[in-house]
């Protein structure tokens, strides 16, 4: 099993060596050299005796004390009359199960490497029977030894970090060919009908998503709802070497983890918690946890107990176990659904660079490192952020034009609370393919291509993200987010009507919403895409409609139909009055044109002015790439029951870089 080797410091002796806990390794190569090491240093101490190894590739001569009794296995090693109190599996994950059960019937406590096992059936057998023997296992996670976890728990139940958003696991690791060609099992799914679930999720960084899962506070599976897997493959192998994977506890924040062995670099892998009033980065293979406030950052490097020790201890006097079986249960939950799930998606070879030659060559998945940050600050997978190299996001409604998919409608469901869940279009493109919208980019996570969003209803967050507030005078978070559902949605030819409710978090409906999309080509390379929304409460009391602008925050008056653009190179902003950010920003005209390159490819959109009201135009170049039409820009629209809001957007969406002529013949304007 891969791991990343550390010893702890010289242990104190245990008090009389005729006392000796007397401990069998199985396994000796691998990671089990670690363990090795790691005895040796232990016995030293006067903690342990190594009294036998079993591995059919026996160990160097001399490499072990003339009294460590060698065998092939652990079968033969006991029925040799050998009898540990400890028995040590540092063998491939397939035998995990069958030796543990082995070592319990004989008597022995186990000391197993991760994974615990191959399948949650094995593992509930393997927790069966040591309560049937009475004895105890260790799981070989060695940074839950960490004495950063019980400081960083602290710091989170005493509001340190202010609430939790959520946990994220980081891990950006490579691995060549060679890696995966040292054994038959690594990177196998299973091996003649056995289970073995080798990928970077359940082996090298599995590590990343234990410690993430005890930071949480989820330790069993009935402490989890939902587990959601997004598996990739740039190796040519079974398991997965690139993936996403969303653990949804039954109560409190989700846990994600976006992990590669395919990134151009190795990188030290971290686990990160989100919080309202900062957040909290522990680098777990170097035991460092860095603590970012608005007073600043602050770094501490940590002890770590080592878990065999601990192990010892807990046969001594009953210390608890910090990596015991009973607690790999909701791990055992990750690996289940790997194991069970669709085989990881092979990474098209045009998003894969192969850097090295021959069994030293490892690939490197273009711009892995963004879309795994990216991934982790949003809580969601690869397929949900729509990285090129993955599969479409479900739950999706395409848009057809001429023939060509240029849009997809995804429900936003399964978004992360913060971002205020809803629908949205994403990617949307122009007839040759040119993306043209962005979704929870790194800047700010909550914006989601093309759609409706408000930041202020009656005082809940419709937009995602931290809420402006006139009091603080700037944003802060608060647990004000709302969500949207569609409720019912109707394709008739090129147009789609649909009905959506809008919900506070306390689940009360506020608006209903009738929305219509409609689509047609629109001449000289170009297709028009018109939304048609209408608001209205849902209540018997009145809803006021509000935005940063109506809450104090000059020119910030964004919220109703939004538009976030990918990355744009050479922008050219104007309306038929005014040229450039500052000058268009706030104005209002007939149509807004926002012209450049899109990733080196030229496009155009054209947005016109709701014919329901002149409202201002709200525009982001610099800081990031938006436009808006404002309903609310400087005052709260309130509805009263019975009232409605209504508002029409058209977006011209072109290639290449569209003359003033062009845009006024499609906009219908001179």
């Amino acid at each position: 099993m891969e791991r990343t080797a550390q010893l702890p410091a010289m242990a104190a002796p245990l008090p009389s060596p005729t006392q000796l806990p007397r401990i069998a390794l199985v396994g000796v190569h691998g990671f089990g050299a670690h363990h090795l090491a790691n005895l040796d240093r232990l016995a030293q101490a006067g903690a342990l005796q190594l009294v036998a190894v079993a591995d059919p590739n026996p160990p160097e001569p001399g490499q072990l004390s003339e009294d460590v009794r060698i065998f092939n296995n652990l079968q033969m090693l006991l029925a040799a009359g050998i009898a540990p109190d400890v028995v040590i599996i540092a063998t491939p994950i397939q035998t995990h199960a069958a030796l543990g059960l082995v070592a319990l019937a004989a008597g022995a406590d186990v000391y197993l490497e991760k994974p615990t096992a191959a399948s949650m059936a094995q593992f509930d057998e393997l927790r069966v029977a040591a309560v049937a023997a009475g004895r105890a296992v260790q799981i070989g996670f060695q940074s839950l030894g960490s004495l950063a976890l019980p400081a960083l728990a602290t710091m989170i139940a005493d509001g340190s970090l202010g609430a939790i958003r959520g946990y994220s696991a980081t891990g950006t690791w490579l691995r060549d060919k060679a890696y995966y060609q040292r054994s038959r099992w690594a990177g196998k799914r299973t091996i003649n009908g056995v289970d073995v679930v080798d990928g970077v999720t359940t082996n090298p960084l599995a590590h990343s998503i234990a410690t993430a899962l005890r930071i949480a506070g989820i330790r069993s599976a009935e402490d989890i709802d939902t587990v959601e897997t997004d598996l990739y493959r740039a190796h040519d192998i079974e398991g997965d070497d690139t993936s996403a994977v969303r653990i949804t506890p039954k109560e409190g924040p989700a846990v994600v983890s976006a992990l590669t062995v395919c990134a151009p670099e190795q990188t030290e892998p971290f686990v990160t918690v989100h919080g309202t009033l900062g957040n909290a980065v522990f680098h777990y293979t170097q035991d460092i946890l860095e603590v970012t406030t608005a007073s600043g950052t602050a770094s501490e490097t940590f002890a770590r107990t080592d878990l065999l020790e601990n192990l010892l201890a807990h046969r001594k006097d009953g210390t608890p176990l910090l990596s015991s079986l009973e607690n790999s249960g909701a791990f055992m939950s990750v690996l289940e659904a790997v194991r069970t799930a669709e085989d990881p998606q092979r990474i098209a070879p045009e998003y894969v660079e192969w850097v090295g030659e021959g069994p030293a060559a490892h690939p490197v998945v273009e711009d892995i490192g963004a879309w795994i940050a990216r991934a982790t600050a949003a809580q969601a997978t690869f397929s949900e952020l729509g990285a090129p190299w993955a599969r479409p996001a479900t739950a999706t409604d395409a848009i057809v034009v001429s023939g060509i998919e240029v849009a997809r409608e995804i429900s936003g469901h399964q978004l992360a609370p913060t971002l205020s869940p809803r629908p949205y279009l994403h990617p949307v493109t122009t007839l040759a393919g040119t993306i043209v919208t962005d979704a929870m980019p790194l800047d700010h996570v909550w914006h989601l291509g093309a759609g409706v969003a408000l930041q202020d209803v009656n005082g809940v967050n419709f937009w995602g993200g931290r809420t402006y507030r006139r009091e603080q005078a700037g944003y802060v978070w608060r647990p004000d987010h709302g969500r949207i559902e569609r409720t019912s949605s109707h394709d008739d030819g090129p147009s789609r009507t649909e009905s959506l409710t809008w919900f506070g978090p306390d689940g009360a409906e506020i608006l209903h919403e009738t929305r219509n999309w409609s689509w047609i080509p629109a001449g000289d390379g170009a297709w028009m895409l018109t939304l048609s929304f209408t608001l209205a409460p849902a209540g018997t009391g009145p809803v006021s409609l509000g935005s940063p602008g109506s809450n104090g925050r000059e020119a910030g008056g964004y919220g109703g139909f939004f538009w976030r653009l990918p990355a744009v190179e050479n922008a050219h902003i104007r309306t038929p009055s005014a040229s450039g950010e500052d000058a268009v920003h706030g104005s209002r005209a007939p149509w807004l044109a926002w012209s450049g390159n899109f990733s080196g490819r030229p496009a155009t959109l054209v947005f016109t002015t709701p014919p329901e009201a002149t409202d201002p135009w709200f525009v982001r170049a610099d800081g990031y790439p938006g436009v808006g039409s404002s309903l609310a820009w400087d005052a709260a629209v309130v509805l009263q029951p019975g009232e409605t809001l209504a508002r029409t957007i058209t977006v011209t969406i072109a290639d290449g870089l569209a003359t003033d002529e062009q845009i006024n013949d499609w906009t219908g304007t001179k």
